[in-house]
């Protein structure tokens, strides 16, 4: 039986992003083509060999395919030749194969990428000041990672839509 990373996918109305879980990846090679397609490999941790191709719903923009890699996973970032909201990721009418799931930390929808697009301004304020907030409240020498809260998130982005 054949070894595939899990990849998990979302997308915005210009862009596809393809998350491969994959740790310690080296030997990474991403091909896209105008057509759709979509071809990876790699080697694994263990040097196995991980390699696959998908056949994606529309048209892309080879030259707009970004790659980056960290140590649990790789990051693909695959621009849209038109933007548009794409019913699925692959092609295919098929039920994907098991290893590609949804990503829904990055998923956003149609109506939340318009109400997005409108306080891009006041998010870089905001980051900025939250992330002043946090580290003040840090003792010396101290480092704490959190996650952003989406409903604060929304209600900061309510509170700013109704003073403006």
């Amino acid at each position: 039986m054949r070894s595939h990373p899990e990849i998990l996918w979302a997308q915005r109305a210009d862009k596809v992003y393809l998350t491969i879980d994959l740790t310690h990846a080296k030997d990474i090679a991403v091909k896209c083509e105008p057509h759709g397609s979509f071809n990876f490999s790699a080697v694994g941790a263990n040097d196995e060999t991980f390699d696959f191709s998908l056949e994606l719903y529309g048209t892309i923009l080879p030259e707009g395919c970004k790659t980056q890699m960290g140590l649990r996973n790789i990051l693909c970032t695959v621009q849209k030749e038109e933007k548009s909201w794409w019913k699925r990721l692959l092609k295919s009418n098929e039920k994907p194969a098991p290893y590609i799931k949804v990503d829904w930390n990055r998923w956003c929808d149609e109506d939340e990428e318009l109400a997005n697009s409108k306080f891009t301004n006041h998010d870089i304020e905001l980051s900025f000041f939250s992330s002043s907030m946090r580290s003040s409240r840090l003792g010396k020498g101290e480092r704490k990672l959190e996650n952003r809260s989406t409903k604060n998130q929304v209600d900061i982005r309510l509170l700013l839509l109704t003073l403006t």
